[in-house]
């Protein structure tokens, strides 16, 4: 491999480090932007490097080049609120020399469309300030079209402008249901579309290069990206700093600061009150401060008002990721602290349990993440990981006599691989628990080599939507064998393993000393120009029947009531992901402590309850009215109509609260109907074994 990279490295000619051009755009405005020579370098050597050791093998060619050109645009422009279709009609040109571009690094025609683009949105911020100095209509009988993804484009700068009162009634409508004043509204609205306003005149060439760029990793697949160097920094400070504050990382999702993870342990995870892919609508100092819309905010500008020193309050509006138009953001007051790690770890807790006229004592696990710690673990000594803590939760539980246990894997996004594989080992004798493929075929199997077994004992995994990677190989492991049974939502799906990459130990060019100068240790690079970082996939998993996890994820012997269909969640909802596969069966013995016989029979029973347990038929109900109201794209712009349809949406959403994990946090496990479910399940195959 080594070999490899330095041919990479040679083959771009010495004029990569010399004479590199500096990005002397203003520090804003709407001059055109243009590509620095670095770019055009990253492009090429970004494209070469993906080309050799991206897992997906993939030409460079005008399929390719189709599809990251439709990928820019919409990215660019996804709501086709800004071009026209002539203006569309004139970047066809392009279509199919992205490919070339790509390898020759030239970037003309990225540029020429987002160079427009700004020109454009200057034209709509000035068309938005002057509506909003006209009197809001809120008696109109018009609708808007929420999602205009799929829109035709538009026919003129009228069509557009059409588009934009109906976008700019519709925000204004949804501050006066949640008890704004006109004046009020007006002056939020104009504010928002002024910090637009800044952020787009605001833009660097090197933003316009990310955005391009990872238009073309995305379409290889949807886990590679490529960071520009500041983004990359913050990264970096953001997996670091993340540790201080509210435990949430954030990043933009088209006009909004979403939470892209909830950190385990952190104020945020603890409170049970906000979830990955919500969005941050409003920030507020302390408990009377005023709230400031951050709805257009770039995530380094919001980070700055969220952040805060420890011991200080702030508080919120969450806008929920799935929220139907006409939502209202719910507020929630956080204290910002150090993040405790020690709260992320799995905990225990031992339930009596009544069902059927029966007592039952029930063990729960709940693992937020696999965790371990890895520097103490090279040192030889005593540390600390899920494995050893679920291992003496198992010890505990053996001496209070369980009689069977439950471990909760929703919302478990993964972690180490390493205690993935331990922990199954607590459960089975030795043998395979998942392999790993690279992208030139070579299939390694990882092993629990610990013949020892801490429970034999009924076992049920509880996964969700939101169950992935090592928590997918634990579950998947634990059914493969028949060891446990499997109940909740069909699993993510993510199978593959990601590397990053730091570009600069590539392409940073060695700096020669002036004479008479020393160079101080670890000085021997041009320290003005960075690279970025290359997030690429290099692996995929493998259950040991030679399954992929990949798309598919684990799909649960039982399933529980869901508000999410696979297409519409996970990873076999993302276009580019990487196909499901198979490699060849691994060698191992079932313990076949769970048959098909035994799962119909305990099927039956739960789907016997969804016609008569009263909670689980109001959920079902609740969560179809919520599906067809969730794909509702038209609104009405009348204020009576909506807020009707508003009082509706609400109600519908407060079904969700009832499969939320959070429900246990604050005491209240009645209210986890999926928890109490699981517990009725693991007590049929309780009873199914005596």
């Amino acid at each position: 491999m080594k070999k490899t990279f330095l041919f990479l490295f040679l083959a771009f000619s010495v004029s990569w480090f010399e004479n590199i051009a500096q990005n002397t755009q203003p520090k804003y405005g709407y001059a055109d932007l243009t590509p620095n020579q670095t770019e055009q370098k990253v492009e090429q050597f970004v494209t070469q490097f993906l080309s050799n050791y991206h897992y997906k093998k993939f030409s460079i060619d005008d399929s390719l080049s189709s599809k990251v050109w439709d990928k820019f645009l919409t990215d660019v422009d996804g709501s086709h609120a800004y071009f026209t279709d002539k203006e569309i009609a004139s970047f066809e040109k392009y279509r199919y020399t992205v490919d070339e571009a790509l390898l020759t690094g030239e970037l003309g025609a990225p540029f020429e469309v987002f160079n427009l683009y700004r020109k454009k949105y200057k034209k709509r911020h000035d068309f938005i300030k002057a509506y909003l100095d006209k009197p809001l209509n809120f008696n109109t009988n018009e609708t808007y079209e929420v999602n205009r993804t799929k829109a035709p484009w538009a026919k003129s700068e009228a069509e557009l402008d059409n588009v934009w009162s109906k976008i700019i009634l519709s925000q204004a409508l949804g501050m006066k249901l949640s008890g704004s004043t006109d004046s009020a509204i007006v002056s939020t609205l104009k504010k928002r579309y002024d910090m637009y306003e800044s952020r787009v005149s605001k833009w660097r060439a090197d933003d316009v290069f990310q955005i391009y760029m990872n238009a073309f990793t995305e379409v290889i697949d949807p886990h590679t990206s490529y960071m520009i160097p500041s983004t990359a920094a913050q990264f970096n400070i953001d997996m670091s700093q993340s540790l201080e504050g509210i435990g949430a990382s954030l990043r933009n999702e088209g006009d909004y600061v979403m939470i892209a993870e909830v950190i385990p342990g952190g104020p945020l995870f603890r409170s049970g009150l906000a979830s990955k892919n919500d969005n941050i609508v409003a920030v507020a100092q302390g408990d009377d401060g005023e709230f400031q819309d951050i709805i257009g905010w770039l995530t380094d500008d919001a980070v700055k008002l969220i952040r805060g020193k420890k011991g200080t309050v702030v508080r919120l509006k969450i806008l929920a990721g799935d929220a139907p138009t006409g939502s209202e953001p719910k507020v929630i007051r956080l204290e910002r602290e150090k993040i405790k790690l020690e709260e992320a770890v799995a905990t225990s807790k031992v339930i009596d349990f009544k069902y059927d006229k029966k007592d039952y004592k029930l063990g729960v696990i709940d693992i937020p993440m696999f965790y371990r710690d890895f520097e103490d673990a090279r040192k030889g000594g005593d540390f600390q990981s899920t494995t050893k803590d679920v291992k003496r939760f198992l010890a505990d539980y053996k001496a209070k006599g369980v009689d069977g246990v439950v471990i909760d894997l929703r919302n478990n996004g993964g972690g180490s691989l390493t205690e993935a594989i331990t922990l199954t080992g607590l459960f089975i004798s030795e043998g395979p628990v998942v392999q790993r493929r690279t992208g030139r075929g070579k299939v390694d199997v990882e092993n629990d080599i610990d013949k020892d077994i801490s429970y034999d004992g009924p076992l049920l995994i509880l996964q969700n939507r939101f169950s992935a990677s090592a928590s997918e190989i634990f579950a998947g492991a634990i059914q493969d064998y028949k060891r446990g049974l499997i109940v909740g939502e069909q699993s993510f799906g993510k199978g593959t393993v990601q590397q990053l990459v730091d570009l600069d130990q590539f392409l940073l060019a060695p700096r020669t000393a002036s004479r008479g100068e020393v160079k101080k240790p670890g000085v021997g690079f041009e320290e003005k120009e960075r690279y970025g970082q290359l997030k690429l996939t290099t692996e995929k998993f493998y259950r040991i029947t030679g399954n992929s996890t990949q798309r598919k994820g684990v799909v649960p012997d039982i399933n529980l009531p869901s508000p999410f269909s696979p297409d519409e969640m996970g990873e076999s909802s993302q276009p580019t992901a990487l196909p499901y596969d198979e490699v060849e069966k691994s060698n191992f013995v079932k313990v076949n402590d769970i048959s098909d016989k035994l799962v119909n029979k305990i099927k039956a029973k739960y789907e016997s309850r969804l016609k008569t347990d009263e909670d689980l038929k109001e959920l079902v109900s609740d969560l179809d009215d919520y599906k067809s109201m969730k794909d509702k794209n038209v609104y009405s712009l009348n204020y009576e109509i909506r807020k009707k349809e508003k009082e509706e949406t609400e109600q519908k959403r407060k079904s969700l609260k009832k499969i939320s994990k959070s429900n246990g946090k604050d005491g209240k496990e009645d209210e986890d109907v999926l928890l109490i479910e699981s517990q009725r399940i693991l007590a049929d195959l309780i009873n199914a074994g005596k």
